[in-house]
């Protein structure tokens, strides 16, 4: 049970972390914030590097807070489902340069965080 109370406020932590940046991050798109959505998940995978290559690697985190702030933080603060559904609709739009960019700079991005990351932790 205890799990569930760590998941869920960190969750909640992640996910109105992510509002606060969508509202920052202004986009020129219709309906849709692919630049908000990119900055929150390279926000939540530098930070989930971090968490892991330089806390937990170190010093291994209680459960609890591994579950708080690994699996409920960065969970709820990054978004692929927002990332799909932006990148569906760039392609719907007739935005395909877009989606193609949005597809190659968000996975690409996110994979060299953690491997530069790993690489100097």
């Amino acid at each position: 049970m205890n799990s569930l109370i760590f998941i869920f406020i960190g969750g909640g932590i992640g996910s109105v972390i992510r509002f606060l940046i969508s509202k920052q991050v202004s986009s020129n798109f219709t309906n849709i914030n692919p630049l908000a959505t990119l900055t929150s998940n390279f926000l939540a995978t530098l930070l989930l590097a971090y968490l892991m290559y330089f806390i937990h690697d170190k010093n291994p985190m209680h459960m609890g807070w591994k579950l708080l702030t690994i699996t409920a933080v960065c969970g709820g603060f990054s978004t692929f489902s927002t990332f799909s559904y932006e990148t569906y609709e760039l392609f719907k739009m007739n935005m395909s340069l877009y989606a193609i960019l949005n597809i190659l700079i968000s996975v690409g991005l996110g994979v060299f965080v953690m491997f530069v990351l790993s690489k100097v932790a």
